[in-house]
């Protein structure tokens, strides 16, 4: 983690960026602005994540997430598609229990890799902020059973997510709150017929210190409604805080991460740059 923190801080010096709608990496939680029609919003990184746990598998180790990939979708002032997935994950194994399912690693069963699950969305904006009231939003979408689940690393499930989104600007503008509340739908990896109901929750903020500068930070995660959750369906949490940096007429982002549940990674870091291209002329 002597690298993380390096890498990191060295982010920080370097450069700055200025908040723009819905520009919320390195965070997970849904801003609820839509970015302008036309535009697509391409941005990709990589993460590192430390001493992961992968229950279904009973691997575990250091996971590093390279092109962890979004494609947002500026279809009209309210209305935003958006696609997700990770080109390659890779898996350095510190240790093995015992597993659920057939694992197939390969000769060198120190290290493992996979592709990410594609998980498409849907975000829609309902009102607008007012003086009292915050602007509120819906947002719902699917994740595709891509992963392999006897590389170890995914679970190669379908899974639902809907969630209700909430923003509020404060102090002049300068600090930009939001949260996501909703339900997940998790197909159990091994019990046939069955799934786990979770609450999902996030809640984070992005603070403008000037027009090239933002500090943010989060708890995003889900718990699950059953006191015996099955197995790959467990609890998870995590906590990022870090930067949003503009420089070379790109964004560019940072964000140390910590978790905060047992299935959760005990640390990492996640690097990544955002570019928008105005692709297409929306529909009048």
């Amino acid at each position: 983690m002597a690298c993380a923190r390096f890498v990191f801080a060295s982010m920080l010096i370097c450069g700055a960026s200025m908040i723009a709608a819905a520009q919320q990496r390195p965070l997970i939680t849904e801003d609820v602005d839509i970015i302008k029609p036309g535009v697509i919003r391409i941005e990709t990184g990589i993460e590192f994540l430390q001493d992961q746990k992968f229950t279904l598998s009973g691997l575990r180790g250091d996971l590093t997430k390279l092109g962890d990939t979004r494609l947002s979708f500026g279809l009209s002032p309210n209305v935003e598609f958006q696609i997700e997935w990770t080109i390659q994950n890779f898996l350095s194994i510190n240790s093995r229990s015992s597993s659920a399912i057939p694992l197939k690693l390969g000769a060198n069963e120190t290290d493992a890799n996979d592709v990410g699950d594609v998980t498409l969305w849907m975000k829609m904006k309902l009102r607008n902020e007012t003086r009292r009231w915050p602007a509120l939003g819906f947002r719902f979408g699917v994740r595709l059973p891509n992963t392999d689940q006897t590389r170890g690393i995914g679970s190669n499930t379908t899974d639902f997510y809907a969630s209700i989104l909430a923003g509020k600007k404060l102090l002049n503008n300068r600090l930009n709150l939001f949260g996501n509340i909703g339900l997940g739908i998790l197909q159990a990896p091994v019990d046939r017929f069955t799934q786990n109901d979770v609450l999902l929750y996030g809640l984070a903020g992005i603070y403008t210190v000037n027009e090239r500068l933002n500090i943010v930070g989060e708890v995003n995660g889900f718990h699950s409604t059953r006191r015996r959750a099955p197995i790959g369906t467990e609890d998870y949490s995590e906590a990022r805080i870090g930067a949003q940096l503009r420089a070379l007429g790109v964004r560019w982002n940072a964000a140390g991460i910590f978790g905060l549940s047992n299935r959760a990674p005990r640390t990492g870091f996640a690097l990544g740059v955002t570019y928008d291209w105005d692709a297409f002329d929306p529909i009048k």
